[in-house]
């Protein structure tokens, strides 16, 4: 049976390159493997700088999917994400090849991995919610979410108006929500998944990845954002708000200096990749790694 690979980790953790180099050495040793995009805003096309997206020269010859998918103006959603990269997964197996899914999104990679099922949308509602944030904020929003769902009030971040509206309309229906967490009993979709988890020092992962953000703007961030400002940049609901995107868009508009905005998102990423961290340490069985681990350590690993 073709495996589901999935490998996850803190933004910076070097899980690029873990999975190229594991699709490698599986082609080499008789395993063709393709590699699944599990990163929300890589899902975006020509947001390549701000996301450390992979160019397609450097793709070693190996089938990617799920980049650039998605317009700007469009809005990420999990449970569209969850059945296109389950699809693609299963043509991936249906031509005798394993697939990598990796990325650091942890909701999306829960999606796909675990027996995650979403509950439907009342657009009627959907409308008058997100007519109310338009009006009040999310303030008063998050206080009612508070109030009838204190676990999930917990794992959103208070100035999120698009997450706290789609609790708030999984609640209306009467349903409850999944809290934007793992199912208290998690289950494969693959069965034969194997997950492997890229970890790297918090003091070094802090200073690679203020480096990084540095060499963001060095590589031409701002130019690239004010192309997409071209692409209604300004008009997406997920795309605009994206780290180092939102602040670059600050800085071009006037309200941030560039310092602030690299130091801004500097932050903001360090804060993201602690989420990450606790959220893929509480998942089970994982084979964490070093960056630059030999790929053969984890294909001769026992199941």
């Amino acid at each position: 049976m073709p495996r589901l690979w999935v490998v996850v980790g803190a933004t910076g953790t070097g899980k690029t390159a873990l999975s190229l180099a594991l699709a490698e050495h599986l082609a080499e040793t008789g395993t063709p493997t393709e590699i699944v995009n599990a990163d929300a805003m890589q899902l975006y096309r020509g947001m390549d700088i701000g996301t450390a997206k992979l160019p397609s020269a450097e793709r070693r010859g190996i089938p990617h999917h799920l980049l650039d998918v998605l317009e700007v103006t469009a809005e990420a959603a999990v449970a569209r994400y969850q059945a296109a990269a389950r699809s693609a997964i299963a043509q991936i197996h249906g031509r005798g090849a394993d697939a990598v899914l990796v990325g650091g999104s942890g909701l999306y990679v829960s999606s796909v991995v675990y027996d995650f099922r979403f509950p439907p949308r009342d657009e009627r509602l959907r409308a008058e919610l997100e007519a109310e944030l338009a009006r009040s904020g999310p303030g008063m929003l998050f206080a009612r979410l508070r109030d009838a769902d204190p676990s999930t009030a917990e794992r959103i971040d208070p100035k999120n108006g698009r997450r706290i509206v789609r609790a708030l309309e999984i609640l209306g229906q009467g349903r409850q929500t999944h809290g934007a967490a793992l199912p208290e009993q998690p289950r494969f979709w693959h069965p034969d998944t194997r997950l492997v988890g890229v970890r790297v020092d918090r003091a070094a992962l802090v200073e690679r990845l203020d480096a990084r953000v540095t060499r963001m703007w060095d590589d031409g961030l701002l130019g690239e954002v004010r192309r997409l400002r071209t692409h209604g940049l300004d008009d997406g609901v997920t795309a605009r708000r994206a780290i180092g995107y939102a602040q670059a868009l600050a800085e071009l508009d006037g309200e941030l200096s560039r310092d602030d905005a690299i130091a801004q998102t500097q932050a903001l990423t360090r804060r993201y990749a602690r989420r990450q961290v606790s959220w893929f340490t509480r998942y089970e069985g994982v084979s964490w790694v070093a960056p630059g681990t030999a790929p053969a350590e984890l294909v001769e690993a026992p199941a």
